[in-house]
């Protein structure tokens, strides 16, 4: 599977290109689902792949849909490879790894937008730039929406309106994206008129 098309829309929506091998000291890769094959095509074109490898932390999760491709990262030879069951069970870890990190680190992110977002958000938290992070995207396309209304957050969104998770309110999905949430926005789509919410349609898988 290739980089997952972006149609684009608003400026706000993330941009995302294949990763590249880039000279550092650390190379931090976090990943789930799909994104595990974003990493193996990368490092098959890396010119030093083995170097790299042997200064690379990677830490990977299954996807939302439980494509599950930890096998193919787990016997790269990484310095450090770490697995978790969910993304929740990933962050802390990340946030660990974070703490003791210094600049002249690369960093790469593969998978799903919700995997991506909270990743680079915590990256960021350090006082990395959003710029100096890769982004790939590969996989589903399931969002992480937060309901602008209650400020709840809903992963995992497939339908298009669909019911917050938190206040009931039927949401449209906007393309707006926000780094500091690592979410899409939901804005209640019967606000002037009641009752009158379209048929949910699957916009995302």
């Amino acid at each position: 599977m290739t980089l997952t098309p972006v149609a684009p829309t608003i400026r706000s929506r993330p941009v995302y290109a294949p990763l590249e091998a880039r000279a550092g000291h650390l190379h931090l890769i976090v990943a789930d689902g799909e994104g595990a094959e974003a990493i193996t095509d990368m490092l098959a074109k890396a010119p030093e792949a083995a170097g790299l490898l042997a200064s690379a932390h990677i830490m990977y999760c299954p996807g939302p849909t439980g494509t599950d491709l930890s096998g193919s990262l787990a016997g790269l030879g990484a310095a450090q490879y770490f697995r978790a069951p969910t993304i929740p069970a990933l962050l802390p870890r990340l946030g660990r790894v974070l703490q003791d990190t210094h600049m002249g680190t690369q960093f790469y992110l593969a998978g799903t937008e919700g995997l991506i977002g909270q990743a680079e958000r915590a990256i960021m938290a350090t006082g990395f730039p959003y710029n100096a992070i890769q982004k790939e995207h590969r996989g589903s396309t399931l969002r992480r929406v937060q309901c602008v209304h209650c400020k709840g957050i809903t992963e995992n969104v497939a339908t298009d309106p669909f019911k917050c998770s938190h206040c009931g309110l039927s949401l449209f999905v906007r393309d707006h994206y926000s780094r500091r949430i690592a979410a899409f926005q939901g804005v209640n789509i019967d606000a002037e008129d009641p009752g009158q919410v379209p048929e949910s349609v699957v916009r995302f898988k």
